[in-house]
This record gives structure tokens, sequence and C-alpha cells, in this order.
């Protein structure tokens, strides 16, 4: 599975949940990190929202990102787990 985690510099709930997913890498997923500040469309989009993670999802046009539900940034590693073993299921691909 990949996921992408949009962010930007100096965003503490960023760099919490970015944490949190490195302390995770016995789980198998690849993690793409893009800094909203660099793209203006990735800016408008998710300026209010991030952190913002995605997993990208592989559909007959191609591939495309589907935001995972938003944690609690007081979220325990525990639940942040639970949820992408949820979607590392493929019977319970949404």
């Amino acid at each position: 599975m990949k996921l992408v985690l949009y962010s930007k510099p100096g965003c503490h709930l960023c760099e919490g949940l970015e944490e949190k997913l490195a302390t995770l890498s016995h789980l198998d997923f690849d993690l793409e990190i893009r800094d909203i500040t660099t793209q203006d469309d990735w800016f408008q989009r998710y300026q209010y929202e991030i952190p913002v993670l995605c997993r990208v999802v592989e559909t007959p046009a191609g591939q495309r990102e589907a935001a995972l539900p938003r944690l609690s940034p007081r979220a325990p590693i525990a639940r942040v787990e639970q949820m992408l073993q949820t979607y590392l299921e493929p019977n319970k691909a949404k």
C-alpha cells in the first residue's frame, strides 16, 4: 500500500502523525510526504485540513487518492496502527 501525507513545514500536527507512522515500519506501506507549500493546487486544497493522509488506490482509469479518516492528534499509535491495518486488508479496501 502507498500512503501520501500532505503536510507543511512547521506543522506540529503533521510532524506528530509522521512520527507515529515512522514507528509503524513493521506494516507494509510506502509513505510519500508532500509539502503543500510546493504546489499551489495542494495548498489551495489542504491549507486548512493538514495533516491529510491518503491511500493511493488502483482503479481501471489509473491511480487515485482516497483520504483516510482523520484521527485526533492525540490518537495513540495503537489507534493509527488499527486504522492502517483496516486499509491494508484487501477485502476491506474501500
